[in-house]
C-alpha cells in the first residue's frame, strides 16, 4: 500500500513536471516566433525602397540559388532557423522536449535524439548553393532587373542589399566564421587593431621589398612550366587550377618566410601543405553551408573535427618558423649574417615592425598576419591566374600580341626581372580584362556601423549587411559596353579616365583594399610572361568553365586548356 502511494505521488509529480516543461517550451516558442515576426517586419519596413527578386516567406531567395534535398522540405520551417544560432538553439531545445515528451520517458533522451537527428541531417544533406554554374549569371540578371541595388533574403528574417558599396567594417556572416584559422589578421580585424596592423604592415609591400620576389616567382613558375611538358606534345587538355594553386602556394611560402617547400613536386607528402589545402577546402565548404555558420554545429560536425586538426598542424608549423626566426634575429651580428644571405621576407618585416610607442607585434599577431597573407595571397592569385591563362587561350589574337610584347621586352633573356614589368602594357591590359570578367573574389560584404543615406536618397539603418557584388559590377552594361566581350583596350589610359574608379575593383577599394595588390599583379605578370614565352595556349571547346562563387571564384568542371611548345619560327600559328 505504501509503495503504491509513493508511485502515485511520483507519477503526479512527473505529470506536473511534464506539464511545466511543456508550458515553458510553448512560452519560449511563442516568444521567439514573436521576436522573429517583429524582426521580419523591421527588415521589410527598411528594405521597401530596395526592391529585389520576390522572396519566399520561409526560404527567402535561397531556393532560387540553392539546392534543398527532399529530406529537408518537410521539416525546413524549424531547422532553417539554424542560420540564427541565438534564436534557433533556444527554440530547438525547448520545442522538442514538449513535442517528444509523450513519446519518450526521459526528457534527456528526447533532447539527445533530437540533436542527434539534427546533426545527422546536416552531415547528410547540406543546404548550399546549387553549384550548377548558373548562380553568377542569375545575380547579374537581377542586377539588370533591379538597378543600382536590390534586396536578397536568406530565410524569413535575414536579408542584405547588393550594391557597389564599401565601408570599414567586415560582415560577420560570411567571413568572420569561416576564416577562423587565420586569426585576427588584416582580413578579419577591425577598428584600432586593424588600423595599427595596416600601418605596421604597409612597409612590407614597398617596391624595394617586392623586387626580390620577382626572382622567386619566376623560379616557382618555371617549376610549374617544366611539369607541363608532359602535356605539350599530347594535344590533350588538362586542368589548370591545381597546378597554378601549387605554384602560387610555392611562391607565397618563399616570400612569406623563405620556405623552400618543394610543394609543387612533393605536395602530397608535406604535412603543412596538406593542412593548408585542407583549410582552404573546409573554409570554402563552411562559407556555402549555412548551418556551418553556427560555431557549435560546425565544431560538432566531422568537417569541424578535420578543420581543428588542420589548424593545429598549420599553426604549429608557423609558430615554429616564427620562433626560429626570432632567435636567429636576436643577435645583431647573427642578424646581419642571416639577412645578408637572403632577401628580406614578409616575416622579417613583421618581426621588426614597431609602432609609435616602440611596441612590436606579439607572436600571436605575427602568426595571424602570416596565415592571412598565406590565405589571401594563395587561392585568390591562383583563381586570377587560371582564368587569365584560360582567357588568353580563348583569344589567340590577344595572346599573340602579348607574346610579341613579352619577347621584345625580354630581349633574349630567359626570365623576367623587375624592370621588365613596366615594358608589357598590353599584357597588363589583358590581365586586367580577365580580372574584370573573372574577379578572384566575386563579392565583398560589409555591415553598416551607422545609418546610411545613399546618393539617390534611399536609406538603410545601422546593422544592415551590404554586399558589393564585384562580379556583377564588372559585367554591368551601363558601365561596360558589351560587358561579356574580352576587350583589353578598355584599360587604355584614355578609356580608364572616363569611368568611375569603382567600376573595376578586383582588389576592392577604399581603406580596406587589398594591401598586397602590387605583389599579386607582379606575380600575375611574371607567370603570364614566362608561360607565353614557352607555350602556345589553346582552348578546349568541350570544357567551358561553369562559374562558382566560393571564397574565391572557381569552376564546377575545372579550367581546362591545351598547350604546345611555342615555336619562334611560327609566331603567327
Amino acid at each position: 500500500m505504501v509503495l503504491s502511494e509513493v508511485q502515485v505521488a511520483l507519477a503526479s509529480n512527473l505529470g506536473w513536471s511534464k506539464l511545466f516543461v511543456a508550458t515553458l517550451g510553448l512560452v519560449l516558442v511563442v516568444y521567439k516566433l514573436a521576436a522573429l515576426v517583429l524582426k521580419r517586419k523591421h527588415l521589410i519596413r527598411h528594405t521597401k525602397a530596395f526592391p529585389g527578386p520576390p522572396p519566399h516567406f520561409l526560404f527567402g531567395n535561397v531556393h532560387e540559388v540553392s539546392h534543398y534535398p527532399s529530406i529537408y522540405l518537410s521539416i525546413y520551417p524549424s531547422i532553417h532557423l539554424s542560420i540564427y544560432p541565438s534564436i534557433y538553439l533556444s527554440i530547438y531545445l525547448s520545442i522538442y522536449p514538449s513535442i517528444h515528451l509523450s513519446i519518450y520517458l526521459s526528457i534527456h533522451l528526447s533532447i539527445y535524439l533530437s540533436i542527434y537527428l539534427y546533426i545527422w541531417l546536416i552531415y547528410r544533406s547540406y543546404v548550399q548553393f546549387k553549384g550548377d554554374g548558373t548562380e553568377m549569371d542569375r545575380m547579374v540578371a537581377w542586377g539588370k532587373q533591379y538597378p543600382y541595388a536590390y534586396t536578397m533574403w536568406l530565410g524569413p528574417s535575414f536579408c542584405f542589399s547588393a550594391k557597389p558599396f564599401l565601408s570599414h567594417r567586415l560582415n560577420d556572416y560570411f567571413l568572420q566564421h569561416v576564416c577562423v584559422f587565420s586569426g585576427k589578421g588584416l582580413l578579419l580585424s577591425e577598428g584600432k587593431r586593424w588600423f595599427r596592423h595596416r600601418r605596421l604592415l604597409t612597409p612590407g609591400f614597398h617596391y624595394d621589398i617586392l623586387k626580390p620576389y620577382i626572382k622567386l616567382t619566376a623560379e616557382s613558375t618555371e617549376v610549374m612550366l617544366d611539369k607541363w611538358q608532359k602535356y605539350a606534345h599530347t594535344g590533350k587538355s588538362f586542368e589548370l587550377f591545381e597546378h597554378v594553386s601549387l605554384m602560387t602556394l610555392d611562391t607565397i611560402l618563399k616570400c612569406a618566410f623563405n620556405c623552400r617547400s618543394n610543394c609543387q613536386t612533393e605536395g602530397s607528402t608535406n604535412a603543412y601543405i596538406k593542412a593548408v589545402y585542407e583549410l582552404s577546402f573546409l573554409s570554402s565548404k563552411r562559407s556555402r553551408t549555412f548551418f556551418y555558420h553556427n560555431d557549435l554545429i560546425f565544431n560538432l560536425s566531422p568537417h569541424g573535427f578535420r578543420y581543428r586538426n588542420a589548424c593545429k598542424v598549420a599553426h604549429s608549423h608557423t609558430e615554429e618558423v616564427i620562433r626560429k626566426r626570432r632567435e636567429a634575429l636576436k643577435d645583431d651580428t647573427k642578424k646581419q649574417s642571416t639577412q645578408s644571405k637572403r632577401h628580406l621576407d614578409f616575416l622579417d618585416i613583421l618581426l621588426s615592425a614597431k609602432d609609435e610607442h616602440q611596441h612590436s607585434l606579439s607572436d600571436a599577431d605575427i602568426r595571424a598576419e602570416v596565415d592571412t597573407f598565406m590565405f589571401e595571397g594563395h587561392d585568390t592569385t591562383a583563381s586570377g591566374l587560371s582564368f587569365i591563362l584560360y582567357s588568353l587561350a580563348c583569344h589567340p589574337e590577344h595572346q599573340n600580341k602579348c607574346r610579341d610584347e613579352i619577347l621584345t621586352a625580354l630581349e633574349g633573356k630567359d626570365t623576367m626581372e623587375w624592370d621588365d614589368l613596366s615594358k608589357i602594357p598590353y599584357t597588363t591590359m589583358c590581365i586586367k580584362e580577365s580580372l574584370r570578367l573573372y574577379p578572384p573574389v566575386p563579392g565583398i560584404s560589409r555591415t553598416l556601423t551607422k545609418p546610411m543615406t545613399f546618393v539617390d536618397g534611399r536609406t538603410l539603418p545601422a546593422g544592415f549587411v551590404v554586399t558589393a557584388a564585384i562580379y556583377s559590377v564588372h559585367r554591368n552594361e551601363t558601365v561596360w559596353e558589351n560587358p561579356n566581350e574580352f576587350n583589353p583596350l578598355r584599360f587604355l589610359p584614355e578609356n580608364v579616365s572616363k569611368r568611375s574608379p569603382h567600376a573595376f575593383v578586383p582588389f576592392a577599394a577604399g581603406p580596406r583594399n587589398c594591401i598586397g595588390q602590387n605583389f599579386a599583379m607582379n606575380e600575375l605578370k611574371v607567370a603570364v610572361a614566362l608561360t607565353l614565352k614557352r607555350y602556345q595556349l589553346m582552348a578546349d571547346p568541350t570544357f567551358k568553365p561553369k562559374i562558382l562563387p566560393r571564397l574565391v571564384l572557381r569552376s564546377l568542371n575545372g579550367i581546362h586548356i591545351r598547350i604546345k611548345p611555342y615555336n619562334s619560327h611560327h609566331a603567327n600559328i
